[in-house]
């Protein structure tokens, strides 16, 4: 969630590319019936887009058709309940948000151990949030918003995909560096978290870069800060929140994909090279540029590295900042 950089994420969709053709020869291992792949949040966040744009890929390598299923509520813990039960033979796989190195530390008897239940496959997708307000909002700047915050402590509200979240996570963060409280409005998914914004049900909120971009290009919505240490692509006039007064703020939405725990190694490598196949498509690497998107395609055993550094940091920034699971 924290520490990406934007700068290099031409170079890394190309190296997705030209790693495939480098890859080992496919592992005969084949799905026993058609695969689902869980997204555990309702449709119009990054995961869900991610699952959507693999999942051609998916059913061309894995040999088995490949349905997305969003089973959203409860900060992505439901549909990961789902999948941590699911029997490990490949027919059920997910596409899990950053919420996988938070949600243990906020959300208690779950009924599952995220760092035990699932098989860590790839960390396929990185998406920049944005800080975005409706185009009559009295906020033209980061500063107008959080003045009224420190003025009317509470009264300032936002939407967030749910509980554990990465625009969770990016608001609370926020709010600690900038000593100010406000309203947390959580939602099932990204799409109606957006909503929230359009409608006026919330003051603010923030948002993959994927899901907004349209949104404050034909002026549906005003977009004050990118969330990243660089500004993205697809908004590259909107200012970061570290520019605006906060050195060293970097958060953003990042996606991978999963199995069961127990996941026979054979399928594992299977389902990464499905991983890769999808990076390397040309119109994917075409749709994720133009929503300011990165793909990496990270092999099993770093994902599994990373995930373990990120856990532990979340920890700590969990602890600080005061999240809960309100």
């Amino acid at each position: 969630m924290t520490g990406t950089r934007f700068t290099t994420g031409r170079r890394l969709l190309l190296a997705a590319g030209a790693g495939l053709a480098a890859w080992p020869a496919r592992a005969q291992w084949v799905p026993p019936r058609q695969v689902r792949l869980v997204v555990p949040f309702t449709p119009g966040g990054g995961a869900d887009t991610t699952a959507r744009l693999f999942a051609p890929a998916f059913s061309t390598v894995l040999g088995q058709p490949c349905v997305v299923e969003n089973r959203g509520g409860a900060g992505g813990t439901i549909g990961a309940q789902e999948v941590a039960r699911s029997a490990p033979d490949g027919t059920t796989l997910m596409v899990d948000a950053a919420n996988q190195a938070v949600a243990p530390f906020i959300f208690r008897n779950l009924g599952f151990d995220y760092a035990t239940a699932f098989t860590p496959i790839s960390r396929v997708t990185v998406y920049p949030l944005v800080l975005v307000v409706r185009p009559d909002s009295p906020f033209r700047n980061l500063a107008d918003l959080l003045n009224r915050a420190k003025g009317a402590p509470g009264r300032v509200s936002y939407s967030s995909s749910g509980n554990a979240v990465s625009n969770h996570i990016a608001t609370a963060v926020l709010a600690s560096r900038a000593k100010v409280e406000f309203t947390h409005a959580p939602y099932r998914g990204g799409g109606p978290a957006l909503q929230a914004v359009l409608a006026g049900d919330v003051d603010f909120g923030f948002a993959t870069v994927a899901s907004a971009a349209a949104l404050v290009l034909d002026g549906r919505l005003r977009a004050l800060a990118a969330s990243t240490a660089q500004r993205v692509a697809a908004l590259s006039d909107v200012p970061t929140v570290a520019e605006q007064g906060f050195p060293g703020y970097d958060q953003a939405e990042w996606n991978g994909v999963y199995g069961p725990a127990g996941l026979p190694e054979a399928a594992v490598v299977r389902v990464h090279e499905a991983c890769r196949a999808a990076l390397a498509d040309p119109g994917v690497q075409q749709r994720l540029a133009a929503i300011g998107a990165i793909g990496l395609g990270t092999a099993p055993a770093d994902f599994a590295a990373y995930l373990s550094r990120e856990r532990a940091a979340m920890e700590v920034l969990v602890r600080e900042a005061g999240i809960t699971a309100d």
